[in-house]
């Protein structure tokens, strides 16, 4: 799984949870350039959750400041659950 498939399903949620439908890149800042806040951080990481059938913590929110280091995260947690770390 590759960067641009998390990039993928994270267009998709927030397009359909979050009504955004502008462009998003890995280099995009979460609260700065998407104007996310707390709730809609909690949407976007519960439907990851979901989809990727992992769990992300509120330890992990400190890290994030980009579009790519969510999709960083999101790889990390799939390969610890599939054992790869």
């Amino acid at each position: 799984m590759g960067e641009s498939d998390v990039l993928e399903v994270l267009k998709t949620i927030a397009a359909r949870d979050l009504e955004y439908t502008g462009e998003l890149s890995t280099t995009m800042r979460l609260r700065e350039d998407l104007q996310l806040d707390s709730m809609q951080m909690i949407i976007v990481a519960v439907g990851l959750e979901n989809h990727f059938k992992v769990k992300l913590g509120e330890e992990d929110a400190g890290e994030l400041k980009t579009v790519g280091d969510l999709c960083a995260l999101v790889r990390r947690r799939v390969g610890e659950q599939k054992g790869v770390a």
